[in-house]
């Protein structure tokens, strides 16, 4: 029994010997010299490109795309189309939609409340980008010299680009492009290579920013006014546009009619540019084409998107925001000027597909806000339609004060939805109920006036079913914004042009309806999956998207990863297991009865 039992204990160990040489070896897990494929470092996007169409509303893509063969068009063929995309706070104007692009808050995050609000120390205006600090300054390229000191220091927290730079260790190269500053600068963020806007005839920086060699050699090869005595002309058949040749309510530029064509001579008509020649100019197609050869030099004379790192490329294209105010929305010049932007991104793309790569880079459109209909226009098709005279509202607010003995005057000032009211007024306000009533009933009672808030509903962000309510809490931010807040009546235009003088503009923007919030966000390029997106979302979503495919974080984000349109990544396979050989049998395990 006992040589039995030594014999199978033998073959056994026979058995198993001959099963571990024909096995290779393979050392345990945990000691791989080898990371595993899943392991491998991401892929990321060479270069990402932000554009925004200022006052582009987002209805503009469904009326005109049958229209469009270029960039535009591409965007919606090869891209992401998000259909259902709107901002939603209340503050819907040009400093405010780019810094929420470009950091992925809100004003309420952001800081960055309008174009321009009241400085209560300073007792005055301040425009969004306004820097005091004194070593700071503008400085022109081709020997012009600008007034001023603009940066992002008011921008409450870093910009998307900025982390970008800051989280790849400085690899990051940073160029933007506007005709404005507070375009220009809230895309870049606090620092940037290049942060470039138009002003009094010159292309212009600021000190953070520094100046680069080719900007100065294209603001001299290519001024603006090498573009005097063009003339802006329908591209299209006359019988393609969809509005009559005169656009009602409409206040064009300075020497231009309402009909086209549009030349560009100023206001003289010959010789020099003026003034007016510029104001012509940014309001017409060149001055987006101007752009983009700025955005092509970029690439060439920086090689962006030929980095080790990832690349941050932004133009903001302002001459629409400058027609939609001028024309308004249901105009010619609004259509053409899209048809020429559409051609203008064709030539981008096409220079980005050479030179970084179709697939290489990840650009996204969207725009700052919409407009509303010119009022007289509206007014046509019956709708309750006018304009709301902000100095009529300081008028009788301060009318309503009167018999409480309040310091007049008691309104330092009015900007867009905003009431500031003098030091201390508001404080003494909110323990006088009466007196307070009575402003409130004031303002209340003037034509095209809906609701009026007071700051202390809009704090901390409270939860609230209203719309309107939750979108100006979105644009809260203490110090900054106003004390009182007006919303005005659906397709009233708010109006701040003095009592006796004639409005200098067509129409405007800024409140919380959809024809302001509701713009076009378009995804296209590396990591992007192509299709038509109809669930809400804001362009606050597009900073967080981008730090997706990048691989970092944001430091305070109010969007959102916008998941359903990124690629996913392809699954990692299993390591391969070696084939046991045929001719080795292995013998069964040993079980108990």
């Amino acid at each position: 029994m006992f040589r039995l039992a030594n014999s199978i204990k033998q073959r056994t160990i026979t058995a198993l010997l001959l099963l571990a040489m024909a096995i290779p070896f393979s050392p345990p897990a945990v000691a791989q010299s080898t990371p595993p494929a899943a392991s491998k470092s991401f892929a990321k996007p060479k270069l990402v490109v932000l554009l925004v169409v200022d006052q582009m509303r987002g209805d503009y893509v469904d009326k005109f795309l049958g229209q469009w063969t270029g960039g535009l068009k591409r965007l919606v063929e090869e891209g992401a189309w998000f259909r259902d995309a709107a901002y939603p706070y209340a503050a819907t104007e040009t400093c405010v939609g780019h810094a929420t692009i470009s950091t992925g808050a809100f004003p309420a995050t952001h800081g960055m409340v309008a174009n321009a609000w009241w400085d209560r120390k300073e007792q005055k205006m301040v425009t969004c980008t306004a820097d005091p600090d004194p070593s700071v300054k503008n400085t022109g390229y081709a020997g012009a010299t600008p007034k001023g000191a603009d940066t992002a220091w008011r921008m409450a927290v870093p910009s998307f680009a900025e982390e970008l730079k800051f989280q790849t260790s400085g690899a990051t190269r940073i160029v933007t492009f506007s005709l404005k500053a507070r375009a220009a600068i809230t895309m870049a963020g606090h620092k940037a290579d290049a942060a470039t806007w138009f002003d009094g005839g010159a292309w212009v920086t600021s000190s953070p920013y520094g100046t680069l060699p080719f900007i100065e050699e294209q603001a001299k090869s290519h001024p603006a006014k090498a573009d005097v005595g063009k003339t802006w002309s329908l591209s299209l058949p006359e019988s393609a546009y969809w509005y009559d040749e005169k656009a009602v309510g409409a206040v064009p530029p300075e020497g231009w009619n309402l009909t086209f064509p549009h030349p560009l001579r100023g206001k003289s008509g010959v010789g020099e540019p003026d003034s007016s020649f510029y104001e012509q100019w940014a309001s017409s197609p060149y001055a987006d084409t101007a752009l983009t050869e700025l955005a092509e030099k970029a690439v060439d004379a920086l090689n962006l998107g030929k980095a080790a790192g990832t690349d941050f490329l932004a133009v903001s294209y302002s001459s629409v925001d400058y027609v939609g105010h001028e024309f308004g929305p249901r105009s010619r010049e609004i259509q053409d000027i899209l048809v020429r932007l559409d051609k203008d991104l064709g030539d981008l793309f096409a220079h980005l597909d050479k030179k970084v790569g179709r697939g290489n880079y990840v650009v996204a459109l969207s725009a700052d806000h919409g407009v509303v209909p010119i009022p007289e226009d509206m007014q046509k098709t019956g709708a309750d339609a006018g304009l709301l005279h902000l100095p009529e509202v300081q008028e009788r607010i301060e009318k309503a004060l009167e018999p409480f003995n309040y310091t007049k005057p008691a309104v330092a000032r009015i900007s867009g939805s905003d009431i500031y009211f003098a030091p201390g007024v508001y404080d003494k306000l909110q323990q006088d109920h009466a007196a307070l009533q009575a402003v409130l009933d004031a303002a209340l009672a003037q034509p095209g006036v809906a609701a009026v808030y007071r700051a202390e509903e809009l704090r901390d962000r409270p939860a609230t079913q209203s719309p309107a309510h939750r979108a100006f809490a979105n644009s809260y931010f203490p110090g900054r914004s106003g004390d009182l807040f007006i919303l005005p009546k659906p397709y009233w235009l708010l109006d701040g042009t003095p009592i006796g003088k004639q409005r200098s503009y067509g129409t405007g923007h800024g409140v919380p309806y959809n024809y302001d919030q509701h713009g076009p966000v378009l995804l296209m390029g590396f990591g992007i999956q192509p299709g038509q997106y109809f669930q809400p979302i804001t362009p606050a979503d597009i900073a967080p998207t981008f730090a997706a495919l990048c691989g970092i974080t944001l430091a305070s984000r109010d969007g959102h990863v916008l998941a359903e349109a990124l690629k996913k990544p392809a699954e990692p396979r299993a390591p391969t297991q070696p084939a046991r050989p045929k001719s080795v049998s292995v013998p069964s395990p040993t079980t108990n009865p």
